[in-house]
């Protein structure tokens, strides 16, 4: 499928619509000659990508497309596309917590209150956490 070359506009739109991070110059001024965003992946990686201004219709070229789709944001033309026209954010590899995952504040409860060790909480299901944690409120044991 052939692509329409990127506009500063669709660029925006797609950190925009992936909740990027607006970031600040050293000096914790807004930068005058670009935007500049950044996203925090679940893998550690942070990426940044910057946004001439002012974000326009413009489009980039051939091979500042690429370098900014490949490079900066991680992604395929498809992708960028679905995100900045339909709004669908790309699948990032997030991992999906189990169906019977503990709730973290029940497990910081079972820690902390109750006092059971990691390898207790984590051989538990949650409906064991949870009647494990009313009968700590309920009788204090």
């Amino acid at each position: 499928m052939t692509w329409p070359a990127p506009t500063r506009r669709a660029h925006e739109t797609f950190c925009t619509t992936e909740g990027w991070q607006q970031v600040r110059n050293a000096r914790g001024q807004a930068a005058s000659h670009h935007v500049t965003h950044e996203l925090q992946l679940h893998d550690g990686r942070i990426l940044r990508t910057r946004i001439s201004h002012p974000v326009n219709r413009e489009t980039y070229g051939p091979a500042m497309s690429s370098h900014i789709l490949q490079e900066q944001l991680d992604v395929d033309q498809a992708t960028f596309w679905a995100c900045a026209q339909d709004g669908k954010k790309p699948d990032r590899g997030m991992p999906e917590p189990p169906p019977q995952a503990l709730p973290v504040n029940l497990v910081y409860l079972l820690l902390t209150q109750v006092r059971l060790s990691e390898a207790e909480v984590a051989a538990m299901s949650k409906e064991e956490a949870i009647a494990r944690m009313q009968q700590y409120w309920t009788t204090g044991s």
